[in-house]
């Protein structure tokens, strides 16, 4: 029950969702004001909405709604005439009439005068529920229109707030000082959050002449999206560079740092890179949510072959394996995934790696320090001398790492790595011109992997397609009289792109005693890729079409993917 005597700062306490050297910081900054205690707590990062909402839900008895919640609900309620700036002004929300008694949604439950002051000029009871800001401000703009989108909002309250702006070039003290403010924290949140729900791998903020361009990238490609004005970069990139720990005051060297978060209940790690062009910084956030990392061989688009061939791979004793592909085609995730298939009690596991993007539990892992010394070739040197059964370099990048880590596969050690080529076959030829003796090549490597990643078609809007003949044709024998060619028409779900989520193609090339012939023979990559093709080797275009006839993907994505890797 709600009671006058329960002050949030007691119940946040007893439940030890945060200190009292919070709520000291919070009397010594005069940031209180008289305004309402959660909301302070939220606005400057001393606690997540949900947690505090969550707590007070639980303490005091009250529903908590998501915006799920209010989907469906005949808004504004008949019989309720409450401003719409009463609603925003106060952060509440009508949801329905049960009973007699009005069911209001609201941010902060101890504003007893405005709940008090509702029952008296409605003239019925009031039983309040809880939402965040976010999710009533958009039921809001949903239900009662045209306020402007979340970005207009926030950017108004800071030019509010500011008094207006002069121009990017201002001192660093009053930019740090934008920087802390609730209304900057709001926003650089609110799209941190945006990307987190669009499902984007990457934020990239990128300040131009007269714009600032705010584009996120799902799926592998970049969408732009409405961007902050571009007099708030350098209040937004000081935010960022606050949060992942960064020297605020340097504008004119490339920084690299970390952010963790919870995020709606899930750990998120994000990698902040900021980068010095003509027109300010720009800015990077690659978003590694743990929860949603896919380190489960079987689930990971493997055709039944590929994957069985594979799978036999990673339990060999000894001996190299490569995965190549392009920066971003899911490497690093094909080998974790590996890793996580053979990590068992008796097999010590050490990986090498720039930057560690994942933590595996079991798995010794260093990150790179080349500042120090600490390069994959000198790393891997130390590596060797721990006693190690698999040993993973995150990328083979010059002919010393090349030579160690060949040199570790003969003498007794799984060896896993990547590498940038377009095929599996140019592998093979990239390490031998890299200076790796032909022989030492042959003996030591035991398969290669070339993969992509092609864009799912979105299950909601799926819709048949006419197939070309020209692509009928490439496709051959394969393709059998009845089979349909989708696409996605594009909706909701799917940010209107048609597609949602990626899968691997994939190319897996078996040295078995015929290709180690022609590796110690230095046999161009053409040759041989076509002997792997006579062994059954399955190229990426054609792993690309198999997934075209199941209907996962589209004709256009395997060319996209696959147009350079074809000769």
């Amino acid at each position: 029950m709600l009671k006058k005597s329960d002050p949030i700062e007691r119940i946040l306490l007893r439940h030890n969702k945060i200190n009292s050297k919070a709520f000291n910081e919070l009397k010594e900054k005069n940031l209180l004001n008289g305004k309402y205690i959660g909301k302070v707590l939220v606005d400057h990062g001393y606690i997540h909405a949900q947690v505090l909402l969550d707590t007070l839900s639980k303490e005091l008895g009250i529903p908590y709604l998501k915006k799920v919640d209010f989907e469906n609900k005949e808004l504004p309620v008949k019989g309720v005439d409450i401003p719409e700036s009463f609603l925003r002004e106060k952060m509440i929300l009508p949801l329905e009439i049960i009973g007699g008694a009005l069911r209001l949604v609201v941010f902060n439950p101890f504003d007893w005068y405005t709940i008090e002051n509702l029952k008296v000029s409605l003239g019925m009871e009031v039983k309040i529920c809880l939402a965040s800001e976010e999710d009533i401000v958009a039921a809001i703009e949903l239900y009662y229109g045209q306020g402007g989108s979340a970005m207009d909002r926030m950017v108004g309250q800071i030019a509010q707030e500011e008094g207006g702006f002069e121009n990017d070039e201002e001192s660093a003290e009053h930019i740090r000082d934008m920087a802390s403010e609730a209304p900057v924290i709001k926003l650089v949140n609110h799209i941190i959050t945006r990307g987190i729900d669009m499902g984007a791998s990457d934020i990239h903020l990128e300040p131009f002449a007269e714009d600032l361009i705010l584009r996120y990238r799902v799926d592998g490609i970049l969408h732009e999206v409405e961007s902050p004005p571009k007099r708030l970069n350098s209040a937004i990139t000081t935010r960022i560079k606050i949060m992942a720990k960064l020297d605020i005051s340097e504008r004119r060297l490339p920084q690299d740092g970390r952010i963790k978060l919870k995020i709606q209940g899930k750990d998120i790690d994000m990698r902040v890179s900021t980068l010095p062009t003509l027109y300010g910084e720009s800015v990077v956030m690659r978003i590694l949510d743990r929860g949603n990392l896919a380190v489960d061989l079987d689930f990971l688009g493997f055709p039944e072959k590929e994957l069985k061939q594979f799978s036999a791979l990673i339990q060999k004793p000894y001996g190299k394996l490569l995965v190549t592909g392009p920066t971003g085609s899911g490497k690093t995730t094909t080998l974790y995934a590996a890793l996580e298939k053979i990590n068992t009690s008796d097999k010590k596991i050490i990986t090498i790696e720039d930057p560690v993007e994942y933590q595996l539990k079991g798995v010794n892992q260093i990150h790179v320090k080349p500042q120090i010394g600490l390069t994959f070739a000198q790393g891997l040197r130390s590596i060797v001398r721990q006693d190690p059964d698999v040993i993973m370099v995150g990328e083979i990048r010059d002919s010393e790492t090349a030579d160690i880590s060949i040199q570790a596969a003969l003498t007794g050690h799984m060896v896993f790595s990547t590498l940038h080529t377009n095929d599996a076959a140019g592998a093979v030829s990239r390490l031998l011109d890299m200076g790796v003796e032909s022989y030492l090549l042959s003996s030591a490597l035991l398969g290669v992997l070339a993969q992509r990643l092609v864009r799912i078609i979105c299950k909601n809007c799926k819709e048949p397609v006419a197939l070309p003949d020209q692509f009928i044709e490439e496709i051959g024998s394969d393709w059998k009289p009845g089979m349909t060619a989708y696409r996605g028409r594009g909706c909701e779900e799917c940010n209107q792109t048609g597609f949602r989520g990626r899968v691997g193609i994939y190319e897996l090339l078996v040295i078995d005693d015929d290709i180690r012939k022609l590796i110690i023979s230095k046999a161009s990559a053409h040759v041989i890729r076509d002997a792997g093709i006579q062994k059954g080797m399955r190229r990426l275009r054609d792993d690309g079409w198999h997934k075209v006839m199941k209907g996962i993907t589209t004709v256009e994505e395997i060319l996209r993917v696959t147009m350079n890797d074809q000769v």
